[in-house]
């Protein structure tokens, strides 16, 4: 199964649930927190999920959680996609990748 095409990925009671969108079947479910809201935005072959004030990247094909943040310090609110666009959301995920790279040879180039 191809992420997007064959999936409606919706978040509810503290779940991310993959849907087929043609027949209503529940293609997988993943528990993420005992939160009543959970926010969701699809970014090529992950959901991203935002959930008490946690964020997580989860495999949209199996639901899998790759990786969480527990955004420390923000609180446990909402957490809000910007933008309604696949390719700004990966954009932003490089851009942020990328940054992080460079601070991290800058830092180790002042250390020297």
């Amino acid at each position: 199964m191809r992420p997007r095409e064959n999936c409606l990925y919706i978040g509810i009671g503290g779940h991310v649930v993959a849907v087929n969108p043609t027949t209503g079947e529940e293609i997988w479910r993943s528990k993420l927190r005992s939160s009543t809201f959970v926010t969701v935005q699809v970014a090529g072959d992950a959901v991203l999920a935002g959930a008490a004030g946690e964020l997580f990247c989860l495999d949209a094909v199996t639901g899998t959680i790759r990786w969480r943040n527990r955004l420390k310090g923000l609180g446990m609110g909402l957490v809000a996609f910007g933008g309604s666009s696949e390719v700004g959301v990966a954009a932003a995920m490089a851009a942020a990748a990328a940054a992080g790279a460079a601070a991290a040879t800058s830092a180790a180039t002042a250390s020297t």
